[in-house]
């Protein structure tokens, strides 16, 4: 506990660092819950964060939503756009394109015509900013119960396309609405020029920056030095276009998406910094769904009684009427494009179907950009403690309903196994190995007589259908790696040798082991 008589200030920084310790090692024991579970994690830390909200004495976490939405949305939106195929993102350039932009449409109007049938006092501009806020599902929720959940790979670049997009168009909408709210006058016809100029401003600077950024960084070859280079202009990339006026999210993606095409990093310096990135964005997505659930407590904190009644079940309505459009409108598109494609002689199993639609549909969870918006409005703001718990309903709702449900939704679907990564890896494989057996023409050393008949037989395995991976010298090499490893560690513990050789071995036979592929070293 902190010293009580220590400084305010001091006591306070303690109290902090308490609590975020606490946070991260409870939220890091749910995961594994999770994962043992075989449920989303993300599901069971926002309801962990929940319960933990109406705990006697429980910590009333606030923090400001423009922080929120830099530390914890930046990141892992920026790593997403990077891993993003353009390829596949064009060729479902119309499924990607009618979510982010009609779903989300429909959803901010059908948003705003309920709260006013609710809550007839509701103005106009603020319903449409609760549309806005609640329309879009979440890229950090999206691409971590993704990843747990495994759908099809059409699916899943259709989702992971729409969840670097639909938050631009949803809180472009959201600002506009807003700034209606303050202006007190709204008119689409004046706002269409901003919107464009935004988007293309912003697209334009994202573009703009990844090429001399990309140069710079190929010139960093110290790991340390390049992952912190990384993080802190992702952090700036994001605070520079709040600060010109642009849109974050658009900045952020197109950058990441331009810079990704780069020649990237070397070998060296590539292996450390994603392993960084990895754990980063999981700690902070570890972090952002738990403050979700911790969010309830100041949130209920401004109603009470029959007005809390209310206003829960008025936002459980909503919470309906946004899961219903986003599957309505997902299963129509399904059923229209897979009827087209029949029509066409095409593959009538290919996505988009009707069961792609449902699965696309119910894939629509809400997360910390939803809650982090409703709390960024201004006080004073019609119905701002109502928009605040309506946000919270709806991402708790659409996290614990169709995170919960997704999983065996797609196992009672059954769809048709889909092995166009399989595919792919096999062609690369076997081009990368041919190319190595080109650049040995000319060469009849005994080094490269070795590597033709290693290079040989990896390519015999992938004729067979089978991974190179798992070839008879793989398998030897993970039993001599382990040997060498025991014969390491014997040399450590007998004192002939000290920590500083002991770790440089380590590191060599570790990159042995990683060129082996993975497999399991025989005991």
């Amino acid at each position: 506990m902190p010293d009580l008589h220590a400084r305010p200030w001091e006591a306070l920084a303690m109290l902090i660092f308490e609590t975020l310790l606490g946070l991260l090692l409870g939220a890091a024991m749910l995961s594994m819950v999770a994962r043992r579970l075989n449920i989303p994690y993300p599901t069971l830390l926002a309801v962990g964060g929940t319960l933990v909200a109406f705990l006697p004495g429980a910590p009333r976490v606030t923090l400001p939503p423009e922080l929120i939405l830099a530390l914890f949305v930046a990141p892992v939106l920026l790593d997403a756009a990077a891993d993003t195929s353009l390829r596949d993102l064009r060729a479902n350039a119309g499924a990607v394109g009618s979510l982010v932009v009609v779903a989300v449409g429909l959803t901010t109007v059908a948003v705003a015509v309920t709260a006013r049938l609710l809550l007839p006092e509701f103005p106009w501009a603020a319903a449409i900013a609760l549309g806005a806020l609640v329309a879009p599902p979440d890229a950090v929720a999206a691409l971590a119960v993704l990843r747990q959940v495994n759908p099809p790979f059409r699916l899943r670049k259709v989702l992971e396309g729409e969840s670097l997009l639909n938050d631009a168009s949803a809180l472009l909408i959201y600002t506009l609405a807003v700034g209606a709210v303050a202006s007190g006058s709204f008119s689409l016809l004046g706002a269409l020029p901003t919107f464009g100029l935004v988007v293309f401003g912003s697209a334009l600077v994202g573009w703009a920056l990844a090429w001399p950024v990309g140069r710079l960084i190929e010139r960093i070859d110290d790991a340390p030095t390049s992952v912190i280079f990384q993080f802190g202009l992702t952090f700036a990339l994001w605070l520079l276009a709040e600060r010109l006026g642009l849109s974050p999210v658009v900045t952020t993606v197109v950058f990441g998406l331009t810079a990704g095409r780069g020649p990237g990093l070397a070998a060296r310096l590539r292996v450390p910094s994603f392993a960084v990135w990895d754990a980063v964005t999981f700690v902070l997505n570890v972090l952002a769904f738990t403050l979700i659930g911790l969010q309830l407590g100041p949130i209920l904190d401004a109603l009470s009684g029959a007005d809390l009644r209310r206003s829960l079940g008025a936002a459980l309505i909503i919470l309906a009427v946004v899961v219903t459009v986003r599957l309505v409108w997902a299963l129509v598109y399904g059923v229209v494009r897979s009827r087209k494609r029949s029509a066409a002689g095409g593959d009538a199993s290919a996505p988009p179907t009707a069961a792609g639609g449902l699965v696309i549909g119910w894939s629509g969870m809400r997360g910390i950009v939803t809650l982090a918006t409703a709390l960024a409005l201004p006080e004073g703001f019609p119905e701002r403690n109502f928009i605040q718990l309506t946000a919270f309903v709806v991402v708790l709702g659409t996290l614990v309903i169709q995170g919960l449900t997704l999983r065996p939704l797609l196992l009672w679907l059954r769809l048709p196994p889909d092995t166009t990564v399989e595919r792919e890896l096999r062609l690369a494989r076997a081009m990368a190995l041919k190319a190595a057996l080109h650049s040995l023409d000319g060469d009849d050393s005994e080094a490269a007589q070795r590597l033709r008949l290693e290079y040989r037989e990896g390519l015999g395995q992938l004729r067979g259908g089978g991974d190179p991976h798992n070839s008879p010298d793989n398998v030897l090499r993970h039993g001599v790696v382990a040997a060498s490893r025991r014969a390491l560690s014997e040399l450590r513990r007998s004192g002939q040798i000290g920590d500083d050789a002991y770790h440089l071995v380590e590191t060599e036979l570790d990159w042995l082991e990683l060129s082996a592929g993975p497999g399991a070293a025989p005991a």
